[in-house]
């Protein structure tokens, strides 16, 4: 039995809309999809128990189908029969027959954020996100880690030319206590950076989304400028729609305040991280971080005037998994349905309290750019904070049928990480 309190009614829903409790007991699912035959795959983020697994869910219960995959596992897509399963540092195919073979490997993953699920596109290639290794630019004392990967940090993916601006902090990587470390940006731990400085931009650029053959050959960067893409699907008109985290209140360089971003993806575009959120620099004053200094850019000129985001959200929603309905027997046609997660309060807010924001799902309103709840807790915090039954940690949201929405919940956090066995699939119908 779960250690988790489940109650649907501590969910609030439009007129018109049920929701249930589709399977519980899990532990860390970060995503669902389904085969060609109309099997559920459910993907084990691996976080819990140090192990990413690709389940199959029936009736009856789960049966492991792969696993031994480094986590975070970030997500798996079902693709002519073959499991595409993206897990940090790799993307590996997992056969008919259970083999694994890794199409991927050695992709910047080391840092903050990982590469992330893949979908396929019309052109047959598999497409994927590409997380940055920092937060907002620059190696700091944030980075746990630094003393792994002392020589790791962000890559553009273009030849950019530096500001200069270099950041003190103490020197993690000696013991002694008056020791300290100037760093600059896109550069290692304590390496400082001059102005006009210029740096080599790489195909496997941080914050990026990236393209390559089935097989791996072929890598190609699509976009870069983005802090952690970390779902994407295509829509049927063939476009590209991405999430992407915004910055947080922490690090050498904290930015305030910047909202989660929902894009369409323009091919070689650049999308402003780390001098823009929003679709706008964040040396304006509504980016002051918490009793800190304004941001200042660390680019001496821009590749681009970065495209606005089609939404916005809160600050630390931590959009994550997301849907396009399709049919107006659920609501309306072309809107999409996305879970989001919730922060990570204090350690990314400057300090401050979890703010109430995320633990629910949304729909955007794709002609305006709306973002309206669509399914909420009554408190409007996570349920374990509020002792109700509700949503604690959306994070996809999947359609199952043109009537039903099916929503993978993380589950809990405890002091030392995810409790196992309180992940939770919800089910939301419309009558």
């Amino acid at each position: 039995m779960s250690p988790r309190k489940t109650n649907p009614s501590d969910i609030m829903l439009p007129e018109g809309y049920t929701i249930s409790v589709f399977a519980e007991g899990l532990t860390t699912p970060i995503n669902l999809t389904y085969t060609d035959g109309g099997e559920m795959l459910v993907a084990d983020a691996g976080v819990a128990d140090g192990n990413g697994k690709v389940l199959k869910l029936t009736g009856s219960g789960t049966t492991v189908l792969a696993d031994g995959f480094h986590p975070p596992l970030t997500g798996i897509t079902y693709h002519r029969g073959d499991i595409y399963v993206a897990h940090r540092g790799f993307i590996t195919k997992v056969g008919r027959d259970g083999s694994k073979e890794h199409v991927l490997a050695g992709l910047p993953s080391m840092g903050d954020h990982h590469n992330n699920r893949v979908v396929f596109g019309p052109d047959g290639k598999m497409y994927f996100g590409q997380g940055t290794a920092t937060n907002s630019g620059v190696v700091g004392t944030d980075n746990r880690w630094v003393q792994n990967y002392p020589y790791f940090h962000d890559y553009p993916g273009t030849y950019i030319r530096l500001s200069g601006q270099n950041f003190r902090t103490d020197n993690v990587l000696t013991e002694s206590a008056h020791d300290y470390a100037e760093t600059g940006g896109f550069s290692p731990f304590g390496i400082a950076t001059a102005p006009n400085e210029w740096v080599k931009g790489v195909t496997a650029a941080s914050g990026s989304i990236l393209r390559a053959n089935p097989d791996g050959s072929q890598l190609e960067l699509v976009a870069w400028g983005l802090r952690n893409p970390f779902r994407m699907k295509f829509d049927r008109q063939h476009r590209l729609y991405a999430t992407n985290h915004g910055m947080d209140d922490r690090g050498s360089r904290p930015v305030g305040h910047c909202p989660d971003e929902f894009h369409i993806i323009q091919h070689r575009a650049w999308y402003g991280w780390p001098d823009y959120a929003g679709g706008v620099p964040v040396t304006l004053p509504q980016f002051m971080p918490e009793n800190k200094q304004r941001p200042s850019f660390l680019l001496a000129e821009h590749p681009m005037t970065p495209p606005r985001p089609a939404a916005v959200f809160e600050p630390h929603s931590a959009i994550m998994g997301f849907d396009i309905n399709y049919s107006a027997a659920f609501g309306p046609a072309g809107d999409v349905f996305i879970a989001e997660f919730g922060s990570e309060a204090p350690r990314t807010t400057g300090g401050k309290p979890e703010p109430r924001v995320g633990h629910r799902v949304s729909r955007i309103d794709m002609r305006t750019g709306r973002v309206i709840p669509f399914a909420i807790n009554r408190s409007g915090v996570a349920a374990s904070q509020s002792g109700e039954g509700g949503f604690e940690r959306p994070i996809d949201a999947v359609f199952g049928s043109e009537r039903d929405l099916l929503i993978v919940d993380f589950g809990m956090a405890g002091e030392e990480g995810f409790v196992q066995h309180t992940g939770v699939i919800w089910k939301i119908s419309r009558r």
